[in-house]
C-alpha cells in the first residue's frame, strides 16, 4: 500500500519535473539579451521543440515508439537542455536542483519499473 502510494507520487513527481524542463526552456529564452521578438520566438520555441520532442518519441504515450535506450537519450536530452537553460540564465542553483530531482526521479522510475 505505502509503495504504491510512492509509486504514484513519483510518476506525479516524473510529469512535475516534465512541466519544469519546459518552463525552464521558456525561461531561458525570455531571458535572452536579444532583441523583443528573438526572446519571444526562443520564450515559445524552445518549450514547444522539447514538448514535441517529447510527445513524438519520449512518452509512456509515444507516437513514435523508440527502444529503451533511444528514449531514455530523448528525456535526458530534454532535461539536460533545461538545465544547460538554466545555468545560461544565471540560475545554477535552479538548475543543479532541476538535474538532481530528475535524476533521483529517474532513478526511481527504472527501480519500480514504471
Amino acid at each position: 500500500m505505502v509503495l504504491s502510494a510512492l509509486q504514484g507520487a513519483n510518476l506525479a513527481a516524473r510529469f512535475a519535473l516534465e512541466l519544469s524542463a519546459l518552463g525552464a526552456l521558456a525561461y531561458w529564452g525570455f531571458q535572452l539579451s536579444a532583441s523583443p521578438a528573438v526572446r519571444v520566438l526562443a520564450g515559445l520555441g524552445a518549450p514547444l521543440v522539447a514538448a514535441v520532442a517529447w510527445g513524438l518519441f519520449a512518452s509512456p504515450r509515444a507516437t513514435v515508439q523508440l527502444p529503451a535506450p533511444a528514449q531514455l537519450a530523448v528525456q535526458l536530452a530534454v532535461f539536460a537542455s533545461a538545465v544547460a537553460a538554466l545555468v545560461a540564465a544565471g540560475r545554477p542553483q535552479m538548475a543543479g536542483a532541476l538535474g538532481v530531482a530528475a535524476a533521483v526521479n529517474a532513478a526511481l522510475l527504472a527501480w519500480w519499473d514504471q
